[in-house]
């Protein structure tokens, strides 16, 4: 497939993860990528990589001007960027909750404020956003970061609100828990790591962790002229966490 023929792509946080599944992927199918990240020296060709600390509105504008430059413009913005936070609501003073805050939701923004310019000046005009189960399902030890999520849902929807009379698109997926480096970092700190990687296993009804180029193709299809019509969306990438209630496995099957 090569549907993304002719367009430029700029993937936040692209450098790891769902991110560089994306970018790559994005790639693979036609388009220039350029890939913001804290660390973007070893993004593999043909990405192109463009150091930005979306927390720092200055690195963000210059970032996206650079990327849009050696792009040629701007077609497709994948907001990926993101940081993990673990605790209950009472686990995390206020400078984490400001901290994460700024990375997850107003990196967002400061991104996405930047790349409109851009944007508008495209035909195929697409934003996606990463997003998360924690948006729509209660999980436990994750209140500041079900927050920040909850908040780029409702952000997501404005979005695309505000925007779908210039005819720019925006949608955001859901994964579920999903083998990534930073849920490896946690394995590794829990007193347990096998036991703790079944219970996540176990807590998706597909019984597995999401994989990466799992969300990577749902970024790509909701970012592909192919998806003009959708838009305010949230596609879940979950196992069926989200939807599913399963009865619970008679004994001995």
């Amino acid at each position: 497939m090569k549907d993304f023929d002719g367009l430029k792509a700029v993937v936040t946080g692209g450098a790891s993860g769902i991110g560089l599944a994306a970018a790559r992927l994005l790639a693979e199918r036609g388009a220039r990528v350029a890939v913001l990240d804290l660390d973007a020296d070893g993004v593999p060709e043909p990405l192109r990589g463009h150091r930005a600390d979306v927390s720092d509105d200055a690195s963000v504008t210059a970032a996206v001007s650079d990327a849009a430059g050696a792009l040629r413009g701007i077609d497709v913005l994948v907001n990926n960027a993101g940081i993990g936070a673990v605790g209950t609501v009472e686990d995390n003073d206020d400078a984490e909750w400001h901290r994460v805050l700024d990375v997850n939701l107003l990196g967002i923004v400061r991104t996405t404020r930047a790349a409109l310019r851009h944007l508008r000046r495209s035909a195929h005009p697409a934003i996606v956003n990463t997003c998360s189960v924690a948006a729509t399902a209660g999980l436990p030890q994750r209140a500041l970061y079900s927050a920040t999520k909850g908040a780029v849902l409702s952000l997501t929807l404005a979005m695309a609100a505000d925007h779908v009379r210039e005819g720019i698109r925006v949608n955001c997926v859901n994964p579920g828990t999903a083998d990534t480096p930073w849920i490896g970092r946690l394995l590794d700190r829990a007193a347990d790591p096998a036991a703790e990687r079944a219970a996540l296993d176990a807590r998706q009804p597909m019984g597995r962790l999401v994989t990466a180029d799992e969300v990577a193709a749902a970024i790509a299809y909701l970012a592909s002229p192919a998806a003009a019509s959708v838009t305010g969306t949230a596609l879940a990438v979950d196992g069926g966490m989200q939807g599913l209630r399963l009865r619970a496995p008679e004994p001995g099957r």
